[in-house]
């Protein structure tokens, strides 16, 4: 079945690359700072060639990207963060920002022993397209977003926040407690 499944797959992929709204301000924001940014998905290689040509045509180009087919398991286990670190050249592991909206994302990046930022608004988590999100109503999305924030930081997140806008503000922190000694 997964077979059959991989063409069907590949074929509307594509349909489903915008990058996630607030990812292409981030990069940014990061470069500016001089900061590499490594992405990871649990898609194959091919699926991830795919990808990553649409993303880099919808204005989104990481410095590195690492499918789990590259390494001998996905999440949640720490070996794309350890490819992302080695082909880019970061060391040591508590320069490392982990940003994921699953959980499995979350304990990758503690299983990698790197900080971990959790995203409430996007991904499985949520389970609903931005335009989706964006037409709930506040008094359904708070108590939606608070339950996610409740698992995440219960899976150990070291934050959570609620879209990729606020992650300056962490990496801020992270300079902070890292200058103060503190480590994830």
């Amino acid at each position: 079945m997964y077979r059959e499944f991989i063409p069907l797959q590949l074929e509307c992929l594509a349909d489903y690359a915008d990058p996630i709204p607030g990812v292409i301000e981030l990069a940014a924001v990061l470069r500016r700072r001089g900061i590499k940014i490594g992405s990871s998905t649990g898609y194959n290689r091919e699926m991830t060639e795919l990808l990553a040509r649409e993303a880099r045509q919808r204005g989104y180009e990481p410095d590195s990207w690492v499918s789990s087919t590259d390494v001998p398991a996905g999440r949640p286990y720490p070996w794309m963060i350890y490819e992302n670190a080695v082909r880019l050249g970061v060391y040591p592991q508590e320069a490392i920002v982990k940003i994921g909206d699953t959980l499995p994302d979350i304990e990758e990046g503690l299983n990698a022993g790197t900080w971990t930022v959790g995203i409430t608004k996007t991904g499985n988590e949520v389970g609903l397209s931005a335009a989706e999100v964006a037409a709930l109503p506040l008094e359904t999305l708070k108590p939606k977003l608070a339950a996610i924030r409740k698992r995440m930081t219960q899976a150990g997140a070291h934050f959570v926040v609620d879209v990729q806008a606020e992650c300056e503000a962490v990496i801020d922190e992270i300079d902070r407690r890292l200058a103060s000694g503190e480590r994830p």
